[in-house]
């Protein structure tokens, strides 16, 4: 079941249910919702699509939904690409995006909740505040002490593909979400995603700030909080291994103290 942060003395209650449409394939939808300036508790809200006359992923329900029958609902979307990582959610249980999840891969009613363990804006939508402050400060940039070079720093086709598996991240937070040692320390643990880009940064053979970079890392709740329970592996919709970035980064602290 998934665990959410909600408003303080609040407990969830069975909200409206829509009405149901003719149609010979019609899904039951269990949606989350908040609006914080009604001061009423969250609720979860039923709503029936016929998917025939609908998209193939979660994100055109959702859309529909919104559209057709409810413009109350509140969700962040953009891409619908999976490359922008806005309407991460959690699906049936698992932390992914909307818009690369697809109906079909949901069995029985679509339950649908906003990211376990985060605060709630509105509805479907976390407050990602702490989390982007996280990935700001581990320097997600270049970080370069000699003269800079009259064209571009250049980089060898090795060195470059080193960075495969790290660079596609797009902060969706379904990971860091699904990290019980982040639900219990996510005030000063950085979390998977965070781990990952900063991974990513250290072993750019074009920075220069490597040593600077794991001094930062040294701390026992910053990176050491990582019990390799692997949910952010198992979780991403990007089929990328957060738990192995971190695992390279303790690695590295160890070598260099030898």
């Amino acid at each position: 079941m998934v665990q959410l942060t909600l408003p303080k003395n609040s407990k969830i209650r069975t909200g409206k249910t829509w009405p149901r449409p003719e149609g010979k394939n019609v899904r039951k939808f269990l949606i989350y919702r908040w609006d914080p300036d009604t001061g009423e508790n969250p609720r979860v809200d039923t709503y029936f699509v016929d998917v025939d006359k609908c998209g193939p992923m979660i994100l055109d329900a959702l859309i529909k939904i919104k559209n057709e029958i409810d413009p109350t609902l509140t969700f962040r979307r953009s891409c619908r690409e999976g490359i922008c990582g806005s309407c991460a959610m959690n699906i049936d249980g698992t932390n992914t995006l909307a818009c690369i999840k697809g109906l079909d891969e949901v069995k029985g009613d679509v339950k649908i909740y906003p990211l376990p363990h985060m605060p709630v804006v509105k509805d479907l939508i976390p407050d990602l505040t702490h989390f982007y402050a996280q990935h700001a400060s581990i320097m997600p940039w270049l970080e370069t002490k000699t003269n800079r070079p009259a064209k571009e720093w250049r980089q060898s086709i090795e060195d470059r593909k080193k960075l495969d598996g790290l660079y596609e991240c797009v902060m969706c937070a379904s990971c860091s979400t699904s990290c019980p040692s982040y639900w219990w320390n996510g005030d000063r643990y950085l979390g998977p995603a965070s781990l990952l880009h900063a991974y990513r940064w250290i072993i750019d053979s074009r920075d220069e700030a490597t040593a600077e970079r794991l001094d930062a890392l040294e701390d026992p709740f910053k990176l050491y909080r990582c019990h390799t329970i692997m949910n952010c592996a198992k979780t991403c919709p990007k089929g990328l291994n957060p738990a192995k970035a971190i695992a390279e980064i303790k690695k590295m602290m160890v070598s260099r103290r030898v």
